[in-house]
């Protein structure tokens, strides 16, 4: 059975112990060479793994002339844990003053409402009111043409259909009685040309 290869945090580990372990500071083709022969790490990717350390600040980096220089040191890891923790306290000690003012704000405002019987029976009464205002709403939509607002739009429509019914009424008896002088046409002939029968009648609006 083959030897199992390292994984992508086996490698990151091996490849710290060894500036753990020299104390040193390295170019990447010397720890390209020192990988294979000390931890087993192929050279094909100590690059990407000493990469990710940079990254994560586990191993630091400088550039000195035209070369990267590579170095860590055992007390380096301590101190980046250290700073983690420091942060993480402050940002506990910040969260938990904002939690502390919260609180006293609270007890401030519920100071300054006192739950007395007044009060509670005036939220009582709001909270009924507004019960039966949504009823009320209810109900109002249920009855759709009934509603109040909706007949009065349909009677002034009703009305303003009167008015201009008056108003072509009137049109029409004004040219009837001017053809009838100025033509001397029957007002029998113009109705029957016009297809209305002798039956039309003017009409009225009512107030």
């Amino acid at each position: 059975m083959a030897p199992r290869g390292l994984s992508a945090e086996e490698k990151r580990v091996k490849l710290l112990e060894i500036f753990h372990e020299t104390k040193n500071f390295f170019q990447l083709k010397e720890l390209e060479k020192m990988g294979p022969k000390m931890k087993g790490i192929v050279s094909q990717s100590v690059k990407e793994v000493l990469q990710s350390l940079v990254d994560d600040g586990l191993v630091q980096m400088d550039k000195i002339g035209s070369s990267n220089f590579f170095w860590s040191f055992p007390s380096q890891r301590g101190a980046m844990m250290q700073n983690r923790l420091n942060a993480v306290k402050e940002t506990q000690a910040s969260l938990r003053s904002q939690l502390n003012e919260s609180k006293s704000a609270l007890e401030t405002e519920r100071a300054s409402r006192p739950e007395s019987e007044e009060r509670v029976q005036a939220l009582d009464r709001l909270s009924a009111l507004k019960k039966e205002c949504a009823r009320l709403e209810k109900e109002l939509a249920a009855y759709g043409a009934c509603d109040p607002v909706k007949v009065e739009e349909k009677r002034r429509a009703v009305i303003l259909a009167k008015e201009a019914a008056v108003r072509w009424t009137d049109n029409y008896l004004v040219l009837l009685s001017h053809f009838t002088r100025q033509k001397s046409i029957e007002p029998a002939d113009i109705r029957a040309y016009l297809g209305i029968d002798e039956q039309y009648e003017d009409l009225v609006v009512e107030a």
